[in-house]
């Protein structure tokens, strides 16, 4: 069942996995759904973001998941050559999300989004990949800039604080970024519903 499920998100059964069409969809209307309820409801939505970074619950929640899906991903995966040290990676992985949850307890929940981020664009690149619509771009696009922020939340979490408190400084800057995540969401939910 579970080796099934990863042929299906990463597209290793020859007849093939999670579908381009259905990934914009999920995608676009996350996107519009999100930033939709973020500019009706700006006050508590700003609120969340400055109170998220040190929100130790979140990153208990959030790293748990980042935790199952790794070791889903490493049981499951063709590791090449090292396919013999297969139970070694996952112990470590456990004993990494065990010490994260013991010892790095700073920004914690922002290094566990980072991470989420870095495992969810997976899924969404192997969807896109070498598909002939040229509309396709916007899933890539997203996705690689979910790694290269997904990156800079694990290594330098107090970014997240920083911007979130430089986007709700100001009333104009808040709605154009909500007005931005709707808009590419929009794009995507017409891309993958009229080309893909």
């Amino acid at each position: 069942m579970f080796a099934d499920l990863y042929d299906y998100l990463y597209h290793q059964n020859p007849a093939g996995g999670i579908p381009l069409k259905g990934t914009g969809i999920a995608v676009g209307l996350a996107l519009l759904v999100s930033h939709a309820w973020g500019l009706k409801n700006s006050a508590r939505a700003q609120a969340f973001l400055k109170s998220f970074p040190r929100a130790f619950h979140w990153g208990v929640i959030l790293l748990s998941i980042d935790m199952l899906w790794s070791v889903f991903a490493l049981a499951n995966m063709d590791m090449g050559e090292f396919f013999n040290m297969r139970e070694e990676f996952i112990m470590i992985t456990v004993g990494g999300y065990v010490s994260v949850l013991l010892y790095v307890k700073e920004f914690l929940a922002v290094r566990a989004l980072g991470a989420l981020m870095l495992l969810v664009a997976g899924p969404v690149l192997t969807a896109a990949f070498l598909q002939p619509q040229s509309s396709r771009l916007l899933l890539p696009i997203l996705a690689y800039g979910w790694i290269i922020v997904g990156m800079y939340f694990i290594g330098m979490p107090f970014l997240m604080r920083d911007w979130a408190g430089w986007f709700a400084a100001k009333p104009g800057r808040w709605k154009l970024a909500m007005y931005g995540g709707i808009g590419y969401g929009a794009l995507l939910l017409l891309a993958a519903v009229l080309f893909y």
